[in-house]
């Protein structure tokens, strides 16, 4: 038998950068997926939050400047059904985490009601501004 369960209508999306700042040193994929795995079993551990990501390969494109980047979707997954409050907040906290762990100098995270830009310096990468 089939059971049916649904949650309130939620999505995000995270857009990071495989570069490490501005030096152009790639990043292994794998490497943040590890990371993103370390994170969730300590929201298990620690909060029994369960943070289901799904992740693209994507490019990022401005001017002449092409950079890979990863997406990260989360949705209000409803097995672990949770309030939309929290979810953004759990979501921005492993954001800024991975912004440190590789860093990052901006990260967007895209919501269908906002958009918020989270960002360590106003410098843009040199290979924009050329």
């Amino acid at each position: 038998m089939v059971t049916k369960r649904t949650s309130n209508p939620f999505s995000a999306k995270v857009t990071l950068g495989l570069e490490r700042g501005y030096t152009q040193a790639k990043i292994d994929r794998q490497e943040i997926i590890r990371s993103i795995q370390n994170y969730q079993n300590r929201l298990i551990a620690e909060k029994q939050f369960y943070l289901s990501i799904s992740i693209s390969d994507c490019q990022i494109v401005l001017g002449d400047h092409i950079e890979p980047h990863l997406q990260l979707h989360f949705i209000n997954y409803p097995k672990f059904p949770q309030p939309e409050t929290i979810l953004k907040s759990e979501i921005e906290n492993l954001t800024q985490h991975l912004m440190k762990e590789f860093d990052q100098n901006r990260v967007v995270v895209e919501y269908p009601d906002e958009t918020v830009m989270f960002e360590v310096e106003e410098e843009v990468d040199p290979r924009i501004k050329k």
